[in-house]
């Protein structure tokens, strides 16, 4: 399982490494306020470790998919179910979240 953490645009390997778990889509956890994911693995929460201990906080971290065959943003993971920020399902409901989450992840991937 290989997880990258990500400051920069990624690249066509890694890319291909973090597809070898799922084959069509990449799980990440997005920092929305330091602007970096973490991405690949089995699990959302897997890709949200690697954030919490880069320094991110909780409730700074969204998951969501990549489809790059798709070129789709979902947002959809386990670690989205948030009563106290006001997300009750493992969709991101609000969307001007949705759009901060969706630019950042275009920024890397496309």
């Amino acid at each position: 399982m290989k997880i990258h953490l990500l400051r920069d645009h990624v690249t066509p390997e890694q890319v291909a490494e973090m597809l070898e778990e799922l084959k069509t889509l990449i799980k990440l956890a997005v920092d929305i306020k330091r602007g970096i994911i973490a991405g690949g693995g089995e699990w959302h929460a897997d890709c949200e470790k690697i954030l919490l201990e880069d320094g991110s906080q909780q409730e700074d971290i969204w998951g969501a998919d990549w489809l790059p065959m798709e070129n789709e943003v979902r947002f959809e993971a386990m670690i989205n179910i948030r009563p106290r920020q006001n997300n009750r399902t493992m969709t991101i409901q609000d969307p001007d979240l949705r759009a901060r989450i969706e630019k950042i992840v275009r920024s890397f991937f496309e």
